[in-house]
């Protein structure tokens, strides 16, 4: 039975960049050494951080004076490397979800946080607008998209001179991005790039050095831009893997493609929902809705009913469409790599069991 994997991360890859992958961890460019065995100052693999480099600016649009680092510690630990290299005074944060509020938790251990709005009060169920931004701060956070809670901001944030600094793990080349307004773009790459381990870090170069304070060598953005993402041992595997899907993303037709994907699997999906007569979807404005991260439950008088869907879409090859447990009911990732006969395959479940 074939599966369609709707993980939220780690989540799906190529089928081929997987088999690429996993060719290199058997032999690595012919070298007779695995991938998993050989120097990370090898001759043989400095070309592929270069590349991966290259490939991250070309898809991306990157213009010149920024620096794409591959590090280790998940968009977790930028949480707290952003406020160490950034946060002089004050920053503003925009709260609309569970990684925005990790995020605010650790800024306010180096200066003043401004949440300039959220949307806690309804569960995160909504991106919440007319906010402004202090023109005092010095910089202005937020996340692009909410995996848990299934919200999306998929375009640029009008904050007048403020630079500003985005969490983009899971929505990353799912849509153009105006780089040039960011001081620093960051995410893991577990949720629509690479295997668990790396952390893509996107900065401006000159947007460094700004703070008062002295920063820890390994938490110091530039001493991983002088190093080329190698002042310690990168995550070789994970790092290759990126590089196979950058690739792939290249030759698939770039960002606009996926753009267009992304836009043409949600628009199905959501569109089942809205017509069904037992799923309803959790965020009401169309206008907020991730494209990625697809979040439904059954409505209330057919809420005993979702274990039973549970089982009966495992059983049809459905994988990873358990909601969260903020949230319930169902989540459906659709991230770059998703084809789209796998969300066709989950509106034809859905419906065969509203029909029976």
């Amino acid at each position: 039975m074939k599966k369609h994997n709707f993980n939220a991360g780690p989540s799906i890859l190529p089928r081929e960049v997987i088999e690429q992958t996993a060719q290199a961890v058997l032999d690595f460019n012919g070298s007779g050494l695995s991938l998993l065995e050989i120097s990370h100052r090898a001759k043989d693999f400095k070309p592929v951080v270069d590349e991966a480099e290259a490939l991250f600016k070309e898809l991306l649009d990157i213009p010149e004076g920024y620096s794409v680092l591959f590090l280790g510690g998940g968009a977790s630990l930028q949480f707290c490397m952003v406020p160490y290299n950034y946060l002089n005074k004050k920053a503003a944060y925009l709260n609309t979800g569970t990684w925005a509020k990790k995020a605010i938790k650790e800024a306010k251990a180096f200066g003043e946080v401004d949440v300039v709005a959220s949307s806690a009060e309804a569960n995160f169920n909504y991106i919440p607008k007319g906010w402004t931004v202090p023109q005092d701060v010095d910089y202005f956070h937020y996340t692009s998209n909410n995996t848990i809670f299934g919200t999306e901001i998929r375009k640029t944030p009008e904050v007048g001179n403020v630079r500003m600094i985005c969490d983009m793990s899971s929505d990353i080349f799912s849509h153009p991005v105006e780089v040039e307004k960011y001081d620093l773009i960051y995410g893991g790459a577990q949720k629509n790039l690479a295997p668990a381990g790396v952390t893509f870090v996107v900065v401006k170069n000159d947007s460094l050095h700004k703070v008062d304070r002295v920063i820890p060598t390994m938490l110091d953005y530039q001493t991983h831009i002088d190093g080329g993402s190698m002042f310690n041992t990168p995550p070789v595997l994970p790092i290759y893997t990126a590089l196979m899907n950058l690739r792939w993303l290249k030759a698939q037709g770039g960002v606009p493609e996926m753009a267009r994907r992304a836009k043409e699997r949600a628009d199905l999906l959501y569109s089942a929902i809205e017509d069904s007569k037992i799923f309803v979807p959790t965020i009401a404005d169309p206008e907020d809705r991730s494209y990625m991260n697809i979040c439904f439950v059954m409505k209330e008088e057919y809420k005993e009913l979702e274990p039973e869907f549970m089982t009966f879409a495992t059983e049809r090859g459905m994988v990873g469409i358990k909601g969260h447990r903020s949230v319930g009911g169902f989540r459906a990732s659709c991230y770059n790599a998703l084809p789209l006969e796998s969300v066709k395959a989950l509106v034809a479940c859905m419906k065969e069991f509203e029909n029976k």
